[in-house]
């Protein structure tokens, strides 16, 4: 195989009226630019507001983690870039070194496979940032999850940000990473494997085994991963934090209850509390839609892969205002009480534009979890057996 020609925008350069020359670039071109083209074709380039970006060295660097970036590689990243960046200045003293060029003025602000239709209501959404956080939310934040929970921010973050940026896609959302050795998401996915003959688990019943395996694995993963990532990431006060909290609640539990009642309490404790969030995090997704990346615009991504469960005093306590999954996803930096300040505007703006928002009852978000893994599953054995 030969390296691929190298297009007319690449490299060249087109004088600016005077003012300096600029190197121009198509879609075609930037779509190259992913990464993952073995082996001549090793860049990553993207675009924020029709400017190309090469982020080929810095994506290691980058201070949200090499992954979350890196999904956008050879994408437009506008919308993306204004969802998690709150300071734009802050992060401006990046953009300089990394600046290869811009889009030629025969092309779209964005890439034709996107809905350009929706450039109107991201803007309407922008409107709405008044609700979004600050930077004193952010060193609470730090605080309380080292503290409080044990946890790193930055662990979370890094997790958090990627399910945000491609939510329900496989190979780039973090919480689909269950499948296929544990689980088989979706009807694509699983017939998929049902085709090729995988059988890492017996799918079919995997809406009975979910409830045991879904907290089950998600305990040491927790346990694991958070040591693993502040280490490698030298993230040395998060390290501290954490390590501070387990020492702190082994002197406060020990002497009261002994030190084998205190694991049974402990680790049972931390299961129960998996079991919750596994739940509640994936009432509003498992359901949705779950395919491999389409590269669609911002609002379609988020709107397809979540929804909503009905508000209520005791739904917004239970879930920690996780029933608010579309506002959370469309502002992913949004503090969570302000999600019901904003859901009637978003849902008004869906309505206006013709956009489903949809928003179920609690117990058949819940429900529909099980019938999805049900559907999924069935639809594996039926390709494996026939396919």
């Amino acid at each position: 195989m030969a390296p691929p020609q190298q297009e007319t925008g690449l490299g060249g350069e087109r004088n600016d009226g005077g003012s300096g020359s600029r190197r121009f670039f198509t879609w075609e071109e930037i779509g190259l630019r992913t990464g993952r083209i073995q082996p001549f074709l090793q860049e990553r380039w993207l675009v924020i507001d029709r400017k190309v970006y090469d982020i080929s060295s810095f994506y290691k660097r980058h201070p949200g983690g090499s992954r979350v970036i890196s999904h956008y590689a050879g994408q437009d990243a506008t919308d993306a870039f204004t969802a998690f960046h709150l300071d734009k200045q802050d992060v401006s003293k990046y953009f300089s070194s990394l600046l290869i060029g811009e889009l030629a003025p025969d092309q779209p602000s964005s890439e034709p496979s996107k809905n350009a239709q929706m450039a109107w209501f991201q803007h309407d959404l922008g409107h709405l940032s008044v609700f979004t956080n600050s930077k004193w939310n952010h060193l609470v934040h730090t605080v309380l999850m080292g503290s409080v929970k044990g946890m790193p921010s930055k662990w979370w973050n890094n997790l958090h940000f990627q399910h945000h940026a491609k939510p329900n896609s496989f190979n780039k959302d973090p919480d689909l990473n269950m499948h296929p050795i544990v689980f088989a998401l979706g009807k694509k996915l699983a017939t998929e494997l049902g085709m090729q003959k995988k059988k890492y688990m017996p799918y079919n019943y995997q809406h009975k085994y979910f409830f045991i395996l879904g907290p089950g694995l998600l305990v040491p993963f927790f346990q694991f991963s958070v040591f693993y990532f502040t280490i490698k990431r030298k993230e040395w006060v998060d390290l501290a934090l954490i390590i501070i909290y387990n020492i702190r609640v082994c002197l406060l539990y020990t002497p009261l209850m002994g030190f084998k009642y205190f694991m049974v309490y402990y680790w049972l404790s931390r299961f129960l509390e998996s079991a919750w969030f596994v739940w509640v995090s994936q009432m509003n997704h498992i359901p949705m839609k779950i395919d491999y990346d389409k590269n669609m615009d911002w609002l379609s991504t988020q709107m397809y892969a979540t929804c909503n469960v009905d508000q209520s005093p005791f739904n917004d306590w239970f879930t920690g205002h996780l029933n608010f999954q579309i506002e959370h996803h469309l502002f992913p930096t949004m503090p969570r009480h302000n999600y019901a300040k904003v859901a009637p505007l978003v849902k008004s703006l869906c309505a206006k534009h013709g956009i489903d928002y949809e928003c179920k009852p609690l117990l058949a978000a819940f429900r529909d979890i099980l019938h999805s893994l049900k559907d999924s599953g069935e639809a594996w054995l039926d390709a494996y057996l026939h396919g």
